[in-house]
């Protein structure tokens, strides 16, 4: 079966299913997208990695393998989404160490996220991209469109990333750009990576 490499495209975040998110993998070579269910963990970490400026003060879990990986000199080669059962992705990591290469089961959303930190490529089978993948008119991550087809996916989502109301009932529109920075080194010293995601999202629309 013949692979097809994917690209990350964003991840959309739906408001009325608590903790629900849909990652956005499209094909390099077409047009098809690869919508994948992730939990709010691994989206946190698969934003944070996608969004460079933001540096935990702390390892998260996946920086923490990354960095044990790097210690004992285990590289990933490449990510392989290679199952779909009941609407439930499965994926293989490719690793290698001293010339030896080893294939390690995991979820999508960890070997994604993993992929990322290791600047890994990430592929499926045609097969697979056949029977799940779909046409989107709109970017996911553009405010000011709407993807019907992501609705299907998870419902009434919103951009992973727009304006969101903070504790004062404001939106981070109504910020200046010191507050907004002000704000940014808060939620990353509090570890509040999605916040900091969304207001990273404002200082750079200004």
């Amino acid at each position: 079966m013949s692979l097809v490499k994917l690209s990350i495209k964003g991840i959309s975040y739906s408001q009325t299913q608590n903790g629900a998110y849909a990652l956005i993998l499209n094909e390099v070579d077409g047009e098809r997208k690869l919508p994948i269910v992730i939990g709010a963990f691994e989206a946190q970490s698969i934003a944070i990695a996608l969004e460079k400026e933001i540096k935990p003060p702390r390892p998260l879990t996946h920086d923490l393998f990354k960095n044990f990986a790097d210690r004992f000199d285990i590289v990933v080669k490449q990510v392989i989404i290679h199952k779909l059962v009941d609407g439930v992705f499965y994926s293989s990591i490719i690793c290698e160490r001293d010339k030896i290469e080893e294939i390690i089961d995991a979820r999508t959303s960890d070997a994604i996220a993993l992929a990322l930190r290791f600047n890994a490529p990430i592929f499926t089978y045609k097969n697979i991209l056949d029977k799940a993948g779909i046409y989107l008119k709109n970017n996911p991550l553009d405010p000011d469109k709407g993807s019907q087809e992501i609705d299907d996916i998870l419902s009434n989502p919103e951009t992973f990333g727009r304006e969101e109301s903070n504790q004062s009932g404001g939106t981070y529109s109504n910020h200046s750009l010191t507050e907004l920075n002000e704000l940014l080194d808060t939620a990353v010293e509090q570890e509040d990576y999605e916040k900091a995601a969304k207001i990273r999202d404002e200082i750079s629309k200004r």
